[in-house]
C-alpha cells in the first residue's frame, strides 16, 4: 500500500493512494487517527484499512492533499552518513567499517512539500537524497536476516545540511539540526511494494533541470537489513522510529569548481523510483519570519 497523510480543507487525515486518487482511510476506519502511529502500531488497523481499500470508497484527487509528516512525533530519526562509497570519496574521508551514526530532533523535519529554510547564519545550505526507513516493530539485538520484518515502509527523505555548521565540531548534531531542514514524505510505500530492502531504486536529487545527483539504493554500503541489525545493537527500535539511510555522490559542497548550495527560490526535489518525489523550495530564514508575522 501507499500511504499519504494529509490535509484536505484543513482536515488532517490518512490516505491509502492509487495513482492520482486517495482514499481517506481515517474517515473509513475508526481509530485510525491523524498519521500513521495506530497503522503502524495495530495489526487490526492495518486489516481494516486493507478492507477499506478493497471497498474502495470516496476518493479525492492526491493533488488536493496538502502533506504532512507521515508520523506526526517519530520517537527517534536515526541518520547513516558515508554509506555510499563515491560520496565518501567525495568527502575525502575513509571507507568505514562501521556506519557514522547520528540523530536529528523533531524540530529539523518538516514534510513534504512545507519550505526548507536557510538559516541566516549561513549560505551553505546542501541537500542529500535519502531513502528512508519506517520502523513497524519494536525489537533489540535484530538479526540482519529478520531485520526486514521490523520494517512498516519506506519513504524519501532530504538530509538538508548546513555544511559549515556541520564542520564546527567532530560531531555533525549543529549542522544537522537546524530547523525546518530535513524534509520527510510525502508517500510512506510498505514492503511489498518494492524490491526486497528497497534495493535497486533509483534515487536523484535536481533543481528544475539541474540534475544534482543521481545513483541506486544499491549501490548503499549498508542496506536497510544491514542498518536495522547494526542499530539495533545499541539501541532498542520502537513502531514509529525512523532511519535514513545516506546519500549518494553529488552533494553541493563536493561540486567543482565551485560549491553548489541550495538558494531561496528554488525547489528542491528528492526522486526515488517507485517510491515518489519529495519536493521543497528553498526560504529564507528571514523571509519566513515575516510571512509568519504577517499571518
Amino acid at each position: 500500500m501507499r500511504f499519504l497523510v494529509g490535509r484536505v480543507e484543513g482536515a488532517q487525515s490518512v490516505f491509502a493512494v492509487s495513482g492520482d486518487q486517495a482514499i481517506n482511510l481515517s474517515a473509513a476506519v475508526p481509530g485510525i487517527g491523524t498519521d500513521l502511529s495506530a497503522l503502524i502500531e495495530d495489526a487490526d488497523i492495518r486489516a481494516a484499512a486493507e478492507a477499506a481499500l478493497a471497498a474502495a470508497g470516496t476518493s479525492v484527487p492526491v493533488s488536493d492533499i496538502v502533506p504532512a509528516l507521515p508520523v506526526t512525533a517519530p520517537p527517534t530519526i536515526i541518520c547513516l552518513g558515508l554509506n555510499y562509497v563515491e560520496h565518501i570519496k567525495e568527502g575525502g574521508y575513509d571507507i568505514p567499517d562501521y556506519p557514522a551514526l547520528f540523530m536529528r530532533g523533531r524540530k529539523s523535519i518538516m514534510a513534504a512539500g512545507a519550505p526548507m529554510v536557510r538559516p541566516s547564519c549561513s549560505e551553505q545550505l546542501d541537500y542529500e537524497a535519502e531513502l528512508m526507513v519506517v520502523i513497524g516493530k519494536e525489537g533489540r539485538h535484530i538479526s540482519e536476516a529478520d531485520a526486514l520484518s521490523h520494517v512498516f515502509g519506506y519513504t524519501v527523505f532530504n538530509d538538508g545540511s548546513v555544511r559549515d555548521y556541520q564542520r564546527k565540531t567532530h560531531q555533525w548534531t549543529p549542522g544537522k539540526n537546524f530547523d525546518a531542514t530535513g524534509a520527510i514524505g510525502p508517500v510512506v510505500v510498505t514492503p511489498d511494494e518494492l524490491p526486497e530492502g528497497a534495493t535497486g531504486l533509483k534515487i536523484e536529487s535536481r533543481v528544475g533541470d539541474e540534475i544534482l545527483q543521481s545513483s541506486n539504493t544499491s549501490n548503499m554500503l549498508w542496506g536497510a537489513a544491514k542498518a536495522i541489525s547494526i542499530i539495533s545493537g545499541y539501541t532498542t527500535l520502537m513502531p514509529g522510529d525512523h532511519i535514513a539511510l545516506g546519500t549518494p555522490p553529488g552533494v553541493g559542497h563536493a561540486k567543482k569548481p565551485n560549491p553548489r548550495w541550495l538558494r531561496p527560490g528554488e525547489t528542491v526535489e528528492i526522486e526515488i523510483e517507485g517510491i515518489g518525489i519529495c519536493a521543497s523550495p528553498i526560504l529564507d530564514e528571514a523571509d519566513l519570519s515575516q510571512k509568519t508575522a504577517a499571518e
